[in-house]
């Protein structure tokens, strides 16, 4: 994978291996137009991460009725039948519990349609200088929150003309972002520029298989034991995707989880390392029967019983475990950046699980699986790494709540 200048006035940049785009190559996309953004809001440096780029919140949030899911239609014409108000968000404005808006985003996106092998997919300009991408496989993108969006019981997921998918854009979309906007647990005042989540681009699409991944945790572990140990291959536990479990253990006194509470103060994104933990969350302690009943439509925070670690030549998502009865939700925020976790010797890092039990109250047990990582090779190692090169509010971490609320 390499760029060749053509002219004096020409780059062009190929495309060949596939994987997630890493942030130079998300860099080089914004300035061929592929990535662009709305007048007068310019994409940012600092929106770039290492396999990802940050989507911020655009002028107006529309409340509208209810979900949904446009596939016949543009979102504006689903918008013009379903929005009850508007809100301008301009100078920031608070959304409601459990009440639905959509948002769109200042990001736009123009994919290249796939043609065939080593074809050139797009023109695009900036300046004096013109982009050519020859791929030999499709640009798609994925989407997902951003942690924090996550640790605050935000539910969010993009939405794009006629797709029938949430959070997935199609090969050759050309058009705005939207962002559905579920406030579940707290109101939160937001405003534009604000950002909840993150998109991916693929070139193609290939995902580890059980036995990459057991093949690479054998010399460059993923899993480690709480002792800091890497887990033993004969231990991981994989099936299409590696799987992590619960923390509920520890000694009398320490805490193991978070409840969120109901009926609070509304929390204002701008305000970092702000609000009081106990104002707005119940501490769960560790039990001598290391387990927990989930309450009905609670909000939970845990982490993992495992520490891991991405290698940077890797990307990864954390899918949720579904356990077949549709009762427990976990982990709403799903990308995991290369470089998260640190290096071997730094003995990787826990997942923040994010839980909800549906309709009945839910048994958890200590070390039971909760949720599963999908891996994905990048195309190429990314220049900027989690934790080293970026400031990272979660790197390293254990049991951690969102960056807005005062850690010790």
């Amino acid at each position: 994978m390499g760029n060749k200048k053509m002219s004096s006035t020409t780059q062009e940049v190929y495309l060949r291996t596939k994987g997630i785009l890493p942030i130079q190559k998300l860099r080089i996309l914004s300035k061929a137009g592929i990535i662009s953004s709305k007048e007068g809001y310019p994409i940012q440096d600092d929106q770039f991460q290492p396999n990802s780029i940050d989507l911020r919140l655009g002028e107006i949030a529309y409340r509208v009725r209810c979900s949904f899911l446009p596939e016949d239609e543009t979102v504006d014409q689903k918008l013009k039948k379903l929005s009850q108000y508007e809100v301008d968000i301009t100078d920031g404005a608070i959304l409601e519990p459990n009440s639905v808006y959509i948002i769109p985003l200042l990001e736009i996106l123009h994919l290249p349609s796939h043609i065939s092998p080593q074809k050139t997919l797009f023109d695009g300009s900036e300046e004096d200088t013109s982009y050519r991408i020859v791929s030999g496989e499709h640009l798609a993108a994925k989407a997902n929150p951003k942690s924090t969006t996550g640790r605050l019981d935000v539910f969010t997921r993009v939405i794009t003309d006629y797709s029938h998918r949430f959070e997935e854009i199609r090969s050759g979309y050309k058009g705005g972002l939207y962002l559905e906007v579920v406030p579940k647990s707290f109101p939160i005042r937001v405003k534009t520029g604000h950002r909840l989540n993150q998109l991916r681009l693929r070139h193609g699409y290939t995902v580890l298989s059980d036995q990459d991944i057991l093949r690479t945790h054998s010399s460059n572990p993923l899993l480690f034991k709480e002792n800091g140990q890497p887990v033993p291959v004969d231990d991981l536990k994989v099936n299409e995707g590696l799987f992590l479990s619960v923390n509920l253990h520890g000694n009398e006194g320490q805490v193991v989880g978070y409840k969120a509470k109901k009926h609070r103060d509304y929390i204002d994104l701008d305000n970092i390392n702000y609000y009081n933990v106990p104002e707005f969350w119940e501490p769960i302690y560790a039990q001598q029967d290391d387990h927990l009943i989930l309450e009905p439509e609670a909000f939970y925070i845990f982490a993992s019983k495992e520490r891991c670690r991405i290698p940077e030549h890797l990307a990864a998502e954390m899918i949720a475990y579904d356990t077949g009865s549709g009762e427990l939700r976990t982990h709403y925020a799903g990308f995991f950046d290369s470089g998260f976790g640190g290096r071997i010797e730094d003995k990787g890092a826990r997942a923040v699980l994010e839980v909800r039990s549906h309709d009945v109250p839910f048994l958890i047990e200590d070390g039971q699986t909760f949720c599963s990582m999908k891996f994905e090779p990048n195309t190429e190692i990314p220049e900027t790494i989690y934790g080293k090169d970026i400031k990272s509010n979660y790197q390293g971490q254990d049991l951690k709540l969102g960056k807005h609320f005062k850690q010790d």
